[in-house]
């Protein structure tokens, strides 16, 4: 299966958008892997990523070519904006990506043009046939009557955005406000209309909801209302936009109930995971239209569900407060996997009853199927499956890194509890627990395939948060030793315990990509380490 690597810019708070893609890629067991960036190293976004890209700041000329350069790199498949302030750039060079294999969820420059300014979006929704409060750019002309509302014609988030109950109030804000614009307020229940259409505007879905309670221009509280009248005049937007992907659309129904276009932006608006889990699930249709699928049309969104949305807190950076259990992952961290590969080797070729180990590790190393390039080779492609449960089923000759027996064996006597979390089959990973003796120096052992499938494994949280009910130490007094940049550090992370990255040089997922894990290199450096902790 390929692995779709999408990158999340301005990443920030979403992590409801975050989880909704990872939600997405398990529902349609699509193999996926989000990349988050943001100016700021402590966003919380960043901990729901897989990883995280570091880029200059989008003020900075060099910026566009970072990002290139990174998505290259990196093989993204899909940069996806999530903040107003690098959309026009993004749009801007488009080709640039595009040419290198990159989507870009992002509309033309000239329909993100006019919704970063209010002037252009107002007018634009008058000529789609809609409805919506002209705006005036100096105070000094205003004649519609008050209250009145003013508020920056590029803003966002509601900032500098405030109602005006006189002129004198008027006055005294239009030298407040950053190049201003004013409107006539209008009174009545405001509304969202989350919009999502395929590459060429055409919309898969398309879901009005009330916003009941909203702090800081994003809404806490909201309504999934299915509105007719709604949905058809936001089908006129799309005939005349043709958004690419994502377009959030604001307006307030007034006591006649008519509807008033206020603005619109063409990214996902902060309470678009709420649609989704109302039915509407975008970021499962991103997923499939990025595999040639077209996604299903939306029969089933829930009409009249209310959600309320809460903070939550995410630890990115751990103190020194003592623990009083760890973890370890297994493969990697404790011993060396390459000695697994090369035992499971020499079994199979003990199988075919020929010296065939170095040649099966020259196809290994070289990226290519051993088996399969092997098997070919001596014309016997039809013992694929017996070679391949022999790998799987022997019993593997491998040992613990130096030091790691006593690490574990100091641990254990000082009381600590010690605990192993590990991925893969189970009959392996049991043959591998075996042959280094683990069982007796552990306390806990869990195999995540053995909670019921693939979909257990890391980052999936739950084994973690089986052992830490069973042990009954807060999270805080938990630490995570593994290798894995690309899984092993998000639930740990997430749920608060501490982590350590075990940087393994000669491990088969060595990465340079830095986690919010403490970087250290091999057993030398955690027993070092843990003296901080224990």
């Amino acid at each position: 299966m390929k692995k779709i690597r999408l990158l999340f810019t301005g990443v920030g708070r979403r992590v409801e958008l975050i989880q909704a893609f990872r939600q997405a890629a398990l529902t349609l067991d699509k193999d996926l892997l989000l990349y988050g960036e943001d100016i700021s190293d402590t966003a919380p976004a960043l901990t729901f990523c897989d990883r995280r890209i570091w880029l200059c700041p989008i003020k900075d000329k060099n910026y566009i070519d970072e990002l290139l350069c990174k998505s290259i790199e990196e093989k993204i498949d899909l940069i996806i904006p999530t903040i107003d302030t690098n959309l026009m750039l993004l749009a801007e060079n488009r080709v640039d990506f595009e040419t290198n294999g990159i989507k870009v969820l992002i509309s033309d420059p000239d329909k993100v043009a006019l919704c970063r300014d209010k002037n252009d979006t107002s007018q634009f929704f008058i000529d789609c046939g809609l409805k919506a409060p002209l705006p005036v750019n100096d105070w000094r002309e205003y004649k519609g009557g008050y209250p009145a509302f003013i508020k920056p014609k590029d803003g966002s988030s509601s900032i500098d955005a405030y109602k005006i109950e006189n002129e004198q109030e008027l006055e005294l804000y239009a030298g407040q406000v950053p190049d201003y614009i004013i409107q006539p307020f209008i009174e009545g229940k405001e509304y969202t209309i989350d919009i999502f259409c395929d590459w060429k505007g055409n919309p898969v879905s398309i879901v009005p909801r009330e916003r009941l309670q909203v702090r800081s221009g994003e809404v806490l509280k909201t309504r999934i209302k299915l509105d007719s009248c709604m949905m058809e005049e936001a089908e006129k937007l799309c005939r005349a936009f043709k958004p690419c992907g994502p377009i959030t659309v604001q307006l307030i129904r007034d006591k006649d109930g008519v509807d008033w276009f206020i603005e619109m932006n063409p990214r996902f608006g902060g309470g678009a995971p709420l649609s989704m889990k109302a039915g509407a699930n975008s970021a499962e249709g991103i997923l499939r239209l990025l595999c040639g699928e077209y996604p299903a049309g939306c029969k089933d969104i829930e009409d009249g569900a209310i959600y309320s949305r809460f903070d939550q807190s995410v630890c990115i950076g751990t103190g020194r407060q003592k623990v009083k259990g760890v973890i370890f992952d297994l493969d990697d961290t404790l011993y060396s996997e390459k000695e697994y590969v090369r035992s499971g080797f020499r079994a199979v070729a003990q199988y075919l009853g020929g010296r065939y180990e170095d040649r099966l590790w020259e196809f290994f190393r070289n990226g290519k199927q051993p088996f399969d390039e092997l098997l070919k080779t001596m014309g016997r492609e039809n013992d694929l499956d017996a070679v391949v449960a022999v790998y799987r089923s022997h019993k593997p000759d491998i040992h613990l890194y130096d030091g790691v027996d006593g690490v574990l064996k100091e641990l254990k006597y000082q009381g600590y509890k010690i605990g192993l979390i590990t991925d893969g089959r189970p009959e392996g990973q049991k043959n591998k627990i075996e042959a280094l003796g683990l069982e007796e120096l552990m306390d806990d052992i869990i195999i995540t395939d053995e909670l019921g499938g693939v979909q257990f494994r890391k980052p999936c949280d739950i084994a973690f948060r089986i052992i830490q009910n069973k042990w009954r130490i807060p999270m805080s007094q938990i630490i995570y030793i593994a290798d894995n940049t690309e899984k092993d550090f998000q639930a740990p992370q997430q749920l608060g315990m501490k982590s350590m990255w075990c940087q393994n040089e000669d491990g088969l997922y060595h990465s340079t990509v830095l986690t919010v894990a403490d970087n250290i290199k091999g057993i030398d450096s955690i027993t070092g380490i843990l003296k901080g902790f224990i």
